[in-house]
């Protein structure tokens, strides 16, 4: 099968917008006056090959419309439990419901306060083992896909 040379192939709408993009710019340094842009402008919307696209733009320099390059590919954001692991993640989700559960024990049984101790054992332990703050990282998630969705 052969391949249509590059003049001869068809341009997309983006094409159309990127020459028009690039022609608008040169009627901005002076280039070229609003009658001619109105002109060459048609021509850009009537084209249907790059050749025919091409042939706009030929008495002109730099920019150009970019029908040759590929678009780049968007950048895959990084996963936002990145660094942490699933013991973790347990933990970090079970220290909060262990709490609870520990003061909900202590009020409807009377067993003595000292029972707190465990939960709190329990996150001395963590810490120990994946150091400070391994228990607020879902704090630092939650922070990190803020300024991820803001900008």
């Amino acid at each position: 099968m052969s391949e249509v040379p590059s003049p001869r192939l068809r341009i997309s709408d983006q094409d159309r917008e990127s020459a028009l993009t690039a022609l608008g710019e040169h009627m901005t340094v002076g280039r070229i006056d609003i009658d001619e842009f109105g002109e060459r402008s048609a021509k850009i919307t009537a084209a249907k090959t790059r050749g025919e696209l091409a042939e706009i733009f030929l008495d002109l320099p730099e920019p150009h419309p970019l029908s040759d390059t590929p678009e780049p590919e968007p950048e895959k954001p990084a996963s936002p439990w990145a660094g942490i692991s699933p013991a973790q993640r347990v933990m970090g989700a079970l220290l909060p419901i262990l709490f609870i559960a520990t003061i909900a024990l202590i009020i409807t049984t009377g067993i003595t306060w000292w029972f707190i101790l465990v939960p709190i054992g329990i996150s001395a332990v963590g810490e120990g083992i994946w150091g400070k703050g391994w228990e607020n990282s879902h704090k630092k998630l939650g922070t990190q896909r803020r300024r991820e969705l803001d900008g």
